[in-house]
C-alpha cells in the first residue's frame, strides 16, 4: 500500500519533491485544494497536480523532467510549409475556456480525462488573475487547436494541448515558442515526455536541474516584464522560420 502524505487545506507546504515516489514515477502527496495560491507554490517548486474523477488531488514531480527551450523548438520541413501557406490564424488569451474544456475532450486514446470540472475551474480562475494562458489555433473563425498553462516568471508550464485537424497543436506550440523566445522566457515544462514533444525538440532534464532552473526564473516574476497579465502575440512565423533548420 502507497503511503503518501496528506496535504491540509489550510498549509501549502509540500513535501521536498525529492521524496516523490519511483513508481509511480514523480508522485509525492495528496489532499489539499486547487486554490490559486497553492497552485502557484506548487509550480514554483516544479510540482503540479494530476488526477481523475472520484481521486483525491494527486500532487507530482516526476524524474526526469522533459522540458523545452524556446529557442530550440524544432520545426520540420512538413510543419515549416503549413506556416508559410498561412493556413491557420493563431491568437493568445482570446478563448481560454474554450480551449480547456477542448483539452479536456474525448480522445481517441484514452477513456477518459483528468481534467475534472474541478481542475477547468481552478484553471480558469488562474487565467482570470493573469498567470495561465492559452494559445488558439483558428481556421475559418472556428478554433481546431490550442494549449495551455502557466506562467510565472520566465517559466511556463504547460498543461494540455489539443488538435482537431492536422497541426493545429503543433502550430500553436511553434507559436508559443517563438513568443516565449521574443521574450527571453528560459524553459517551456512539458512534464513527461510524449514522442510529439520530443520531435518538437523537447528534452529529458534530472529533477534536480529542473529545480535549479525553476530557481532563476520563477525568480523574475517580480520584475515588472514577467508581472501576471493578460498576453496578446507580436511574434509572427517570418519570426522564427528564418532560424530554424531540419
Amino acid at each position: 500500500m502507497i503511503r503518501l502524505p496528506w496535504l491540509l487545506p489550510d498549509d501549502l507546504e509540500f513535501p521536498p519533491p525529492d521524496q516523490a515516489l519511483d513508481d509511480p514515477n514523480g508522485l509525492l502527496a495528496a489532499g489539499g485544494d486547487l486554490s490559486p495560491p497553492r497552485l502557484l507554490a506548487a509550480y514554483r517548486q516544479g510540482i503540479f497536480p494530476w488526477y481523475e474523477d472520484g481521486q483525491p488531488i494527486l500532487w507530482w514531480s516526476p524524474d526526469p523532467r522533459t522540458i523545452l527551450l524556446p529557442r530550440d523548438v524544432h520545426i520540420s520541413r512538413s510543419l515549416r510549409k503549413v506556416l508559410r501557406r498561412g493556413e491557420f490564424m493563431v491568437t493568445a488569451d482570446q478563448a481560454f475556456e474554450q480551449v480547456i474544456l477542448a483539452c479536456a475532450g474525448p480522445r481517441d486514446y484514452a477513456a477518459g480525462t483528468w481534467i475534472t470540472d474541478e481542475m477547468a475551474e481552478a484553471y480558469c480562475t488562474l487565467h482570470r488573475l493573469g498567470y495561465a494562458h492559452s494559445i488558439e489555433t483558428w481556421r475559418d473563425d472556428v478554433l481546431v487547436g490550442g494549449m495551455y498553462g502557466v506562467a510565472i516568471g520566465r517559466a511556463f508550464f504547460g498543461e494540455s494541448m489539443f488538435s482537431h485537424v492536422s497541426n493545429a497543436s503543433k502550430v500553436a506550440l511553434v507559436h508559443l515558442a517563438g513568443q516565449l523566445a521574443q521574450w527571453d522566457y528560459g524553459l517551456i515544462d512539458c512534464q513527461v515526455e510524449t514522442g510529439h514533444l520530443l520531435s518538437m525538440g523537447a528534452i529529458n532534464i534530472s529533477r534536480a536541474a529542473f529545480q535549479g532552473l525553476l530557481l532563476n526564473y520563477t525568480a523574475a516574476e517580480d520584475e515588472e516584464n514577467y508581472s501576471p497579465r493578460r498576453w496578446s502575440l507580436t511574434v509572427t512565423p517570418a519570426d522564427f522560420l528564418g532560424s530554424n533548420r531540419d
